[in-house]
């Protein structure tokens, strides 16, 4: 039942864990993981996106904000 394990064990880039190797391995693995990038360019593509829209909405904010302060200054001359 009882196993006898060690409380602490060693930890580190040793030679348990493949020292050298092991990093080169990760790496390696790093290197050929094309999710980051794809992220990246998702991102990029949304921040495009939200450029557009906030200069076309700046570009249509005036005309709208006309429209409404015509339809105010009419309503306030109609009842007043």
């Amino acid at each position: 039942m009882l196993t006898l394990r060690r409380v602490n064990p060693s930890r580190g880039r040793g030679s348990e864990e493949g020292g050298v190797i092991a990093i080169r391995t990760f790496l390696r693995r790093l290197g050929a993981d094309k999710r980051g990038a794809t992220a990246i360019e998702y991102g990029l593509i949304v921040a495009l996106i939200a450029v557009a829209s906030i200069g076309g909405m700046q570009q249509l904010g005036g005309g709208v904000g006309g429209k409404w302060g015509n339809l105010s200054d009419t309503m306030n001359t109609v009842m007043p």
